[in-house]
């Protein structure tokens, strides 16, 4: 904030003449020159201390203090420079410092990769839409590094599943053609052993009347 001081006439000239006490007050508060304030309606006062000593005693009165520092906050430009660099300016070949897996380490992204795929599993496993052994199969592979994102992921989860129902379906089919074929050689069975009962029936001789 700007401050403004009211001096009064030929005060100002009076306060080139302090070059002294200036040097004396800074090295007293431990501050530079330009952060030591002399009170310009008090230069006559000023002017006469020349030791350490009677700058210590106008510090007491308030005749001489030191400022606070100027405060040149970079925050907003910090803030500025980050969006640019989210949209992926400033971030060439001249402002990068280290290797490539210092700025992004191989186990960092390798550990984000295995907790998302992680995380989808036991999502699918929760809602039965993964068995446990699959899961298991599932999370080997993951652990293996053979699906490199999520999307791969999914998309095996779903092959995998259509194999298990086409096999499931095959299956149920020669079990039906199985049973088919049993059912079909049994009446066949059925069929010969009723012509050979029938057969043997008719070739029996007739019982004798007047026995």
């Amino acid at each position: 904030k700007a401050k403004f001081y009211f001096f009064k006439k030929g005060s100002l000239n009076k306060m080139a003449g302090l070059t002294l006490q200036k040097r004396l007050a800074a090295s007293v508060l431990k501050a530079g020159k330009n952060r030591v304030w002399l009170d310009p309606n008090e230069a006559n006062e000023i002017g006469m201390a020349n030791s350490r000593q009677n700058i210590r005693k106008l510090i007491k009165d308030g005749l001489v203090i030191r400022l606070p520092v100027v405060v040149h906050s970079r925050s907003r430009v910090k803030r500025h420079l980050e969006a640019k660099k989210k949209k992926g300016r400033h971030t060439g070949h001249g402002k990068r410092h280290g290797t490539k897996d210092a700025r992004m380490p191989q186990k960092v992204l390798w550990m984000r990769r295995q907790r998302v795929l992680r995380r989808l599993l036991r999502k699918y496993r929760q809602a039965k839409k993964i068995d446990s052994h699959l899961y298991h199969d599932l999370y080997m592979r993951s652990k293996g590094n053979q699906f490199k994102n999520k999307r791969v992921l999914m998309e095996a989860i779903h092959k995998l599943k259509a194999e298990k129902a086409r096999e499931k379906t095959l299956n149920e089919q020669a079990e039906a053609r199985k049973n088919k074929a049993k059912m079909k050689s049994e009446r066949k069975a059925s069929r010969k052993a009723q012509v050979v009962t029938e057969t043997t029936v008719e070739g029996a001789p007739a019982p004798d009347a007047t026995s």
